[in-house]
């Protein structure tokens, strides 16, 4: 149990739609993806790979806020 009183809390963005590469399965937004193949492939066996498989975000209807001080999750409905 932590003494934390969640003071500093930090509205989280909403989950968007995300890509899944097929081979190490790093799951990454498309906007973070500037090269179009698996950054993580490439570093760990030097090979680019273009497959990704799209994986929707689920809609809760959830807020999602973190702490800044302790860094503990809090949801809302």
């Amino acid at each position: 149990m932590t003494s934390c009183t969640h003071r500093n809390l930090v509205l989280l963005p909403p989950q968007t739609d995300r890509l899944r590469c097929q081979h190490c399965h790093l799951t990454i937004k498309a906007d973070e993806l500037p090269s179009r193949y698996c950054p993580e492939c490439y570093e760990r066996d030097g090979k680019k790979r273009y497959d990704f498989e799209e994986v929707a975000a689920v809609q809760t209807g959830v807020v999602q806020y973190r702490c800044e001080e302790c860094g503990i999750m809090i949801e809302a409905d």
